[in-house]
């Protein structure tokens, strides 16, 4: 391959690596979508591509549609032991983030609630909401018709709309005063301050480091709140686990606030949250280390702020 289609391809990773992560939920999904998409690029007849970045835009996008028809996703993601696999902020992989739609179709609440979608549904949804295309080019994409991409756009559209809940938009320095007291309260001791924080159908969902086969959910005030106090009660066994007393910093996970744990220059667990009218709708806690592989990648060239507890 010459060094002219070398450029051309590497001018769309960053598009196309954003998409598939959108499309997957996953980085490393991602990564390998867009590796096998250079791999076509490399074996096409170049010279026949008419525009490659809507030739590569569709190979991509096909590529992740087949990985979420296969069986292993089916199964995989059926299961319930799935969540969304979460960025830092500045990772150029969350893509376009100039406007609401294209922020909220990047967070943790969005991704997890697409897939309740149809295949076809979250691509269109993806392509129409992130990144702008028209109806005339998805239906190109997905090999549809416009009027059916206007179809699944709007279904996409009316249950996310519908069934998103846990969080509103909230300026960081507002999310972070939240997430601040949250913390304080979670280790107080108090559950009561827990409780007086959450809203009242507030609900959270843990991964449980990976060692639970299906994910663990809290979904009334007061099972949230108990979660949370033994989540971040320290204990001897919880360090050994972590491989030492974790730092814990305040960051934007997905757009989202969220408390990092990290032991040296590793994150080992991440919760984020949902907050509405200034209280917390929603928590994620994600410590499995699978699914923390880029976000460690990324931390790593991150100039953290100080954490707020030193060492947990």
């Amino acid at each position: 391959m010459d060094s002219a289609a070398i450029d051309r391809f590497e001018a769309s990773r960053g598009r196309l690596a954003s998409l598939a992560y959108r499309l997957l939920g996953s980085a490393a999904d991602a990564e390998d979508a867009v590796q096998d998409t250079f791999l076509r690029w490399q074996a096409a007849d170049r010279e026949r591509v008419e525009v490659p970045e809507a030739w590569l835009t569709k190979v991509v996008t096909n590529l992740c549609l087949d990985r979420l028809r296969s069986a292993r996703a089916r199964h995989e993601r059926a299961a319930g032991a799935w969540l969304p696999e979460p960025l830092l902020e500045g990772d150029p992989m969350l893509g376009p983030a100039d406007t609401f739609e294209q922020r909220e179709s990047v967070s943790l609440a969005v991704l997890t609630l697409m897939e309740r979608l149809s295949p076809v549904e979250r691509a269109a949804y993806v392509l129409r909401e992130a990144f702008s295309y028209s109806h005339a080019e998805i239906a190109g994409i997905l090999d549809i018709t416009e009027s059916a991409s206007q179809q699944h756009v709007h279904r996409a559209r009316r249950r996310v709309t519908a069934e998103r809940r846990g969080g509103d938009a909230v300026d960081p320095a507002s999310a972070r005063r939240v997430v601040e007291e949250f913390l304080a309260a979670a280790t107080s001791g108090r559950t009561e301050r827990l409780v007086a924080m959450l809203t009242a159908d507030a609900t959270a969902v843990s991964d449980g480091a990976g060692l639970a086969r299906r994910l663990l959910r809290y979904d009334t005030r007061e099972r949230v709140a108990s979660y949370v106090r033994a989540g971040f009660k320290p204990t001897p066994a919880k360090r050994r686990m972590a491989g030492g007393s974790p730092a814990l910093h305040i960051a934007l996970i997905n757009g989202s606030p969220a408390v990092l744990a990290t032991v040296e220059d590793r994150v080992v667990g991440v919760v984020v949250f949902g907050i509405s009218a200034g209280k917390v709708a929603s928590l994620r806690g994600i410590a499995a280390a699978d699914n923390l592989t880029r976000l460690n990648e990324v931390w790593r060239q991150h100039e953290p702020d100080a954490p707020v507890i030193a060492a947990w």
